[in-house]
């Protein structure tokens, strides 16, 4: 975790601390502990415990719009408990089809306040009962309210905590070492036994061979010790065989298998986990015919590249997540996060196709001067990041000086030792580039070439998806800026503000609407209304709304809002809407209200109390041809100011909306007499806090000026 100060060194103690409480008291064997920034819409792996980094590589970062446990729990502040692995699959397919193992979990969000700081996920063992016990629920709540605390004393301090590129691993607890006596008694106990044994630790690398282990792998000891097994035996370099590893680790269940050491070798494999790694009980197979998988062949994999099952479960994971990412960026982001970590990559950069020229849209590792090169180039420049656009073909430069011969400029760049340009195709047209770097020389195998080849497939379409989601989307948005007013009208004895922001979340547009318009030198009329669905068909209707209730304006409430039902009645566009409207009698000082089903709006009386107003209700607009809508008088002398809105403002997961109702009038009180464009802000901000930007908002604020103005 990144920290600032002292303080916040004792911060994130403090927060290690909570997690290493949560696995002592729930008996759970892997914990991770998610932070939320204010206003973000992502949660940063900041504490693991249990697993070491490369597995949890993938979960670095969890959108909070993404099918997981952790954002459910987060979103709707609630605990979400799946207690077989066949629970996880019906709810959340995407991480079972990653996490084929068995295990428990539980997701619980961070709260203190009334501010959601991030979440905890802790996995129980395959054995663990389907159910949560009380006593487990309760130090479940214990730990997370000690880590909210926490964040949340940081964040009014000033100094809040914050997840880093990487997540703050806490120890697991280890054993004295024993005496001499017991170390010569445990050795000879070992080396009685038939078979070999070895000890693998939290990252799958053998920490202890026995002689015996090393003759039925078929290697030595001291080459061995320290090494990852299916990398340092061929023969092992198979899925199968770290698979084997993750699912002992993450399930904490003994498990067997039974292999082919060729050319005619069966072997038994027994692994024992605990928190601190596996002990592996090696024998001959007593049944020499036991099915097994097919035998590896070919070469161990290249130094520095993962290894078969590391590489198809990261390539798993990034084909789900990329069938979620939405727009470019959300790609561009999701690539630059995943691949570094979970293919062993230095630099990445990914360039797309604009108007025949490449454009740089994220590099990360690589310098400033070596993009300024790609920046802009044409597709017919012989650079290589080019140049494989036209071939089709990717280039994989094994050394720097075969990149230096193919690419002058090279020189810029002299810290990576080897170097893949990937074209990135989808439908048959050049989507862009992806380039890889790595600080060492590589072979780039065939295997490795292939697995690139495919990576650099999904991450075409994504892109090809997502440039035209974003087309869309900036169609649909200049639609809705267009039919929304640039302007508010100035009037007389009013001070009047507006505010409209879309979601930050789904990236969807919405039929939120509002207006305000003059009628005469002392009366005028304001509007706010929102259109089921957030489309291109929804921010149309708006506009048709928004157009009869401005041709009405002037009439009574109750009539205008039942022309623009009719007209909605007959047009069936098959949304509903809700609508508020005001006609604001300067002179007389008051306001006459009507309302189809929108929330109320607030009034805040000169004295400073602000009153939820509680119209009748009228049906949503375009349901009943022949709906009526009461009309409401209020007074409105000067200093009075009313806060009309759409419900975007108010619905906060797992709230009643009448508190949360309640919530934002108390904060329209404490703005005070502070101009309405002020308040507005004011308003938005604590409203963004508190719904974190699941849905639109409209806000429009109206102040009868003392004096008129």
């Amino acid at each position: 975790m990144d920290t600032v100060g002292p303080a916040m060194d004792s911060a994130a103690d403090r927060l290690a601390a909570a997690v290493e409480c949560a696995v002592r008291e729930t008996g759970a064997v892997v914990a991770m502990l998610y932070l939320l920034p204010p206003g973000g819409s992502s949660l940063r792996l900041a504490v693991l415990a249990g697993v070491p980094p490369e597995i949890a590589a993938p979960w670095l970062r969890v959108p909070l719009s993404a099918p997981m446990p952790v954002s459910d729990a987060v979103k709707d502040r609630r605990l979400v408990w799946l207690g077989s692995q066949e629970e996880l699959a019906r709810r959340y397919p995407r991480p079972a089809l990653v996490l084929p193992y068995r295990f428990a979990l539980a997701a619980a969000p961070l709260v203190a306040g009334d501010r959601v700081h991030g979440g905890v996920v802790l996995l129980w063992p395959g054995s663990h009962p389907t159910r949560l016990t009380p006593q487990e629920r309760d130090a479940v709540d214990h730990c997370c309210g000690e880590a909210a605390r926490v964040l949340h004393e940081a964040r009014e301090r000033g100094s809040p905590v914050t997840a880093g590129t990487a997540p703050r691993v806490v120890s697991p607890a280890t054993a004295p070492p024993p005496a001499p006596t017991e170390a010569v008694a445990a050795a000879d106990f070992v080396g009685r036994l038939p078979g070999g044994c070895c000890t693998l630790d939290l990252h799958g690398r053998i920490t202890y061979l026995t002689g015996t282990g090393a003759e039925l792998v078929g290697g030595r000891v001291d080459e061995l010790v320290g090494t990852l097994p299916w990398e340092s035996l061929p023969w092992m370099a198979d899925p199968l065989f770290e698979d084997q590893y993750r699912g002992a680790m993450i399930s904490r269940e003994p498990m067997s298998f039974v292999a082919l050491r060729p050319p005619d070798r069966w072997l038994s494999f027994r692994l024992y986990p605990d928190a601190s790694g596996i002990s592996v009980y090696i024998t001959p197979a007593v049944d020499p015919q036991a099915p097994a998988p097919p035998a590896a062949t070919g070469a161990a994999a290249s130094p520095g590249a993962p290894s078969r099952a590391v590489a198809l479960y990261h390539l798993m994971h990034l084909a789900a997540t990329l069938t979620e990412a939405v727009g470019l960026q959300d790609v561009v982001e999701l690539v630059a996060e995943q691949l570094v970590p979970a293919f062993r990559v230095q630099a990445l950069a990914v360039l797309t196709v604009t108007e025949g020229r490449l454009r740089v849209e994220r590099h990360r590792g690589f310098g400033d001067a070596l993009m300024e090169c790609f920046e802009g180039a044409p597709l017919t420049s012989p650079a290589p990041v080019a140049h494989v656009l036209t071939t089709g073909e990717p280039a994989f430069y094994r050394t720097f000086d075969e990149f230096r011969r193919a690419f002058e400029p090279a020189t810029l760049q002299e810290g990576l030792a080897a170097w893949a340009f990937l074209p990135l195709f989808a439908s048959g047209h050049a989507v862009g580039t992806l380039v890889l770097g790595y600080e060492r020389t590589r072979p780039f195998e065939p295997e490795e070439r292939a697995l690139l080849t495919s990576i650099a497939g999904l991450i075409a379409q994504a892109l090809d998806r997502a440039r035209l989601y974003d087309t869309k989307e900036r169609l649909a948005h200049s639609l809705q800026a267009h039919l929304l007013p640039h302007t508010l009208p100035r009037i007389g004895g009013l001070d009047v503000a507006a505010r409209y922001l879309p979601a930050t979340r789904g990236m969807g547009i919405g039929g939120d609407f509002y207006d305000v318009i003059p009628l005469d030198a002392t009366t005028a009329a304001a509007t706010i209304g929102d259109v089921q669905g957030h489309n291109v068909t929804a921010a149309a209707l708006m506009g048709q709304v928004r157009t009869a209730v401005h041709a009405s304006a002037g009439a009574p409430p109750a009539e205008v809002l039942a022309r623009t039902n009719r007209l909605l009645a007959d047009l069936d566009p098959g949304l509903f809407t809700s609508c508020l409207y005001v006609h604001l009698d300067l002179a007389g000082h008051r306001a006459l209200l009507a309302t189809a089903g929108h929330p109320p709006p607030l009034l805040r009386h000169p004295g400073g109390d602000t009153e939820v107003l509680r119209l009748p209700p009228g049906l949503l607009l375009g349901i009943d041809r022949d709906a009526r809508y009461p009309t409401t008088e209020i007074p409105l002398p000067p200093g009075a100011a009313l806060a009309l809105y759409t419900d975007g403002l108010v619905e906060v997961p797992g709230t009643d909306p009448d508190d949360s109702t309640a919530a934002l009038a108390r904060e329209f009180t404490r703005a005070g007499d502070r101009p309405m464009e002020a308040v507005a802000d004011d308003l938005v901000r604590y409203a963004r806090s508190a719904t974190q930007g699941s849905d639109d908002i409209a806000l429009l604020l109206i102040e009868a000026l003392r004096g008129g103005g």
